[in-house]
């Protein structure tokens, strides 16, 4: 019986652990930042860099969100969410995970 009783502490142990470490996933937060490509980063952050961002993306580069004052990079799960706001200032709103994002909605800056 004593057995059954430390089992059953030590699944619900485990359990809330995991609940606790899952608790932030799928919380939808909205990313001040700028939608350009991972090959220049934070250097193509700023509204002089719309062109370069459009050309690097047409030669196969990968879109990104560079946020606003970290400059922290975020790899865009769904780019099509973006089409038509590359090299744009935007506030993403979507999933973010430890370094992408999966847009839900985009609103010009």
């Amino acid at each position: 019986m004593k057995k059954m009783l430390v089992i059953c502490l030590a699944a619900c142990f485990v359990l809330a652990l995991s609940a606790a470490a899952f608790d932030d996933m799928g919380k939808s937060t909205t990313v001040n930042g700028w939608a350009v490509d991972d090959k220049c980063g934070a250097k193509g952050a700023n509204a002089a860099a719309e062109a370069c961002t459009k050309k690097c993306l047409a030669a196969g580069a990968k879109l990104v969100i560079v946020t606003d004052g970290e400059n922290k990079i975020l790899q865009v799960q769904n780019p099509d969410a973006l089409k038509g706001h590359e090299g744009h200032h935007v506030a993403v709103t979507g999933t973010v995970t430890a370094d992408s994002i999966k847009i839900g909605s985009v609103k010009m800056l």
